[in-house]
C-alpha cells in the first residue's frame, strides 16, 4: 500500500508539473503571437496611409494636411467596441511622417515629434534604405508597459522614397487581451489537470482505501480480535474480495474452533474422569463408612466439576464461534442480572453465601444477546460465590455512568493474588476455591471477557476496599 501511495503521488506530481509547464508555455506564446498579429495589421495600415499621402504630394514632398484632419476627426470620435471580453473606446493608432532626410513633418500624437530628426531611428533609417523598417521602443526604460510598436512604409518609390510614414501603437493597448488569454489558458490547464488529479483521487478512494480497510481487518483477525467486516463502498471488485476473505475466515475458524475444543475437552476431562474412576475402583462394601463417604464425596465433586466444565465449554463455544452479534436486541441489564441471580441462588445456598442485589428504579437499557449476557452475569456471580467465606455476602449493583451501563459484583473473599492478576482471564487458569480447596474450571472469567468484547464492552477485576474483589462488567448504554 505504501508503494501504491508513493506511485500515485509521483503520477499526480508529474501530471501537475506537466500541466504547469504546458500552461507556462502557452502563456509565454500569447504575447509574441498577439504582437505579431498586431504588427501584421499595422503593416497594412502603414502602406494604406502611405498610399494616401502619395496622392497628396506637393513639390515632391508629402502634404499632410488631409492626414491631419483625418486623425483629428478620429481622435475626437466617441465609440465603444466590445472585442470579446475587451472593451475599446479610443483610437490607439497614431502616425508620424518624415521627409526624405528623416525630419518629422507630421505627428498625429499632438505633434510631439514634429521637427525632430528621426533619420537614425531604425524604422526610418531602414525604410529610407529600401528595407522593412520596424522597431519597439520604451518611453520609460524601466517600465516594460510603456513599449510602443513602430512600423514604417515608404512614400513614393521604395528605392528612393520621398519620405517615410510610420504607424505606431502602444503595446499596452494589447495587454488587457493578453492578460485575458493567459487567464483562460491558466483556467483551462488548471481545470483539465485538476480533473485528472480528481479522478486519480477518486480511484484511490474507490479502490485502494477499501483495500487498506480489508488489510486492517485481516490484521485484526490475526491478532485474535472480532472485527466487523469493513464497509468497502459499492466497488464490485473490493466487495468480492471482502466477502471471499470473510468466508475464508469463517471456514478456517470453524475448523480451528472444532479442533481446539475437542483437544481442550479431551485434555481437561482426563483429570475428573481419572479421579472418579480411581474413587470408584477403591470403593468396597467392607471399607469403613467414613472412607466410603469421602470417596463418594470425591465422586460427586469431580462429577459436578465435569458437568460445570462441559457447561462452561458449551457456553464459551456459543460465544467464541461468533465474530459479531447477529441478533442484538435492547435489553434491561437489571432484568438480565435478576434472572442470573435466580440461577445462582441454589449454589449460594449450598455455599452459605448471601446475594445482596441493588438495582435502580429505572431500566438500564443495553443492546445485546440475552443468553450471552445472562451467562456472563451468572459466571461472575458463581465466581464470587466460590471465593466467598461461608456466611459472607456477595454485593451486586447495576448502575449507569458516562454513557455506559455497569454491573459490579463484590465478594469478601481473600482477593486475587498479585501473581494471578494478569492471568485470571486466561483459558483454564484457576485459583483454589476458598471453601473446598479445589480449583474451578478456569473458563468462567474467560467466558465473561469474550461476552464483554462481543458487546463492545470490557471486564475488570480490582481489589475491594476492606478485602475481597470487585468485578466490573462495562457495556455501552443503549441510549448513548
Amino acid at each position: 500500500m505504501r508503494f501504491t501511495r508513493v506511485t500515485l503521488f509521483f503520477i499526480a506530481f508529474i501530471i501537475a508539473t506537466g500541466f504547469g509547464l504546458l500552461a507556462t508555455h502557452f502563456a509565454a506564446d500569447v504575447e509574441p503571437q498577439m504582437f505579431q498579429a498586431t504588427e501584421e495589421a499595422m503593416v497594412d495600415s502603414a502602406h494604406l496611409f502611405a498610399g494616401l499621402l502619395e496622392n497628396d504630394m506637393r513639390d515632391g514632398r508629402p502634404d499632410t494636411a488631409r492626414l491631419r484632419r483625418v486623425f483629428d476627426s478620429a481622435h475626437g470620435r466617441a465609440f465603444e467596441a466590445r472585442i470579446y471580453d475587451h472593451v475599446k473606446n479610443h483610437v490607439g493608432l497614431n502616425v508620424y511622417v518624415t521627409d526624405a532626410r528623416g525630419t518629422v513633418v507630421f505627428d498625429s500624437d499632438r505633434g510631439k515629434r514634429e521637427g525632430l530628426d528621426y533619420a537614425a531611428m531604425r524604422d526610418v533609417a531602414r525604410t529610407l534604405r529600401g528595407e522593412y523598417g520596424a522597431r519597439s521602443t520604451r518611453d520609460d526604460e524601466s517600465d516594460a508597459g510603456t513599449s510602443i510598436l513602430y512600423v514604417a512604409a515608404p512614400i513614393g518609390d521604395p528605392a528612393r522614397p520621398a519620405g517615410v510614414l510610420t504607424v505606431f501603437k502602444p503595446q499596452a493597448d494589447a495587454l488587457p487581451m493578453i492578460r485575458q488569454r493567459k487567464v483562460v489558458i491558466g483556467w483551462a490547464c488548471g481545470l483539465i489537470g485538476g480533473g485528472i488529479l480528481f479522478l486519480i483521487g477518486v480511484v484511490f478512494l474507490w479502490l485502494f482505501r477499501p483495500i487498506g480497510r480489508i488489510t486492517d481487518y485481516a490484521r485484526a483477525i490475526e491478532r485474535g480480535e472480532r472485527p466487523e467486516l469493513p464497509k468497502t463502498g459499492i466497488g464490485r471488485e473490493v466487495n468480492t474480495l471482502a466477502r471471499a476473505l470473510e468466508s475464508m475466515r469463517e471456514a478456517l475458524e470453524g475448523r480451528r474452533f472444532a479442533e481446539r475444543y475437542i483437544q481442550t475437552l479431551t485434555h481437561e476431562m482426563k483429570s475428573p474422569l481419572a479421579a472418579i474412576r480411581g474413587a470408584a475402583e477403591l470403593l468396597d462394601e467392607d471399607m469403613p463408612a467414613d472412607t466410603r463417604r469421602r470417596f463418594l464425596g470425591n465422586i460427586r465433586a469431580e462429577t459436578s466439576r465435569a458437568e460445570r466444565m462441559i457447561s462452561r465449554l458449551l457456553e464459551l463455544a456459543a460465544i467464541e464461534s461468533r465474530s459479531r452479534l447477529e441478533s442484538a436486541a435492547e435489553l434491561d441489564l437489571a432484568a438480565v442480572v435478576a434472572r442470573a441471580i435466580d440461577q445462582a441462588k441454589p449454589l449460594a445456598e449450598i455455599a452459605g453465601v448471601v446475594l445482596s442485589p441493588a438495582f435502580p428504579d429505572a431500566p438500564v437499557p443495553v443492546r445485546g444477546d440475552e443468553f450471552i449476557l445472562r451467562a456472563a452475569a451468572t459466571n461472575l456471580l458463581e465466581n464470587a460465590i466460590d471465593f466467598s467465606p461461608r456466611g459472607g455476602a456477595v454485593e451486586i449493583a447495576v448502575t449507569t455512568a458516562d454513557g455506559h451501563a455497569r454491573l459490579t459484583v463484590r465478594d469478601h473473599g481473600p482477593g486475587v493474588p498479585d501473581y494471578a492478576k494478569d492471568k485470571v482471564f486466561d483459558r483454564f487458569y484457576s485459583l483454589r476455591h476458598h471453601t473446598s480447596g479445589r480449583k474451578g474450571t478456569g473458563l468462567g472469567l474467560t467466558l465473561v471477557k469474550e461476552a464483554a468484547e462481543l458487546h463492545g464492552g470490557a471486564v475488570d477485576l480490582s481489589p475491594a476496599p476492606g478485602g475481597g474483589t470487585t468485578a466490573t462488567l462495562t457495556l455501552p448504554h443503549a441510549g448513548a
